[in-house]
């Protein structure tokens, strides 16, 4: 079982890397719910999803939820 995090507006999921993966293989495990969710709230993301992957089943289940800082473009007047 693993804990990710999960940008649920392109069901990505955030990797060793830094960079977003459809595969929740490639997703970059958690030791805690809590954990991940205050890295979470720190990726360039509108909303997220803590996730508790079970790859044997591939199965989900939603911990947690929430908003990231997401990067606003700046608007030119």
């Amino acid at each position: 079982m693993n804990i990710l995090i999960e940008n649920s507006d392109t069901s990505e999921y955030l990797t060793r890397a830094g960079l977003w993966d459809k595969n929740p293989q490639a997703g970059k495990p958690f030791g805690t719910s809590r954990l991940a969710l205050r890295a979470a709230k720190q990726e360039a993301i509108d909303t997220f999803n803590i996730v508790l992957h079970i790859p044997t089943t591939n199965q989900f289940v939603n911990l947690d939820h929430g908003h990231g800082k997401k990067l606003i473009p700046s608007v030119v007047a």
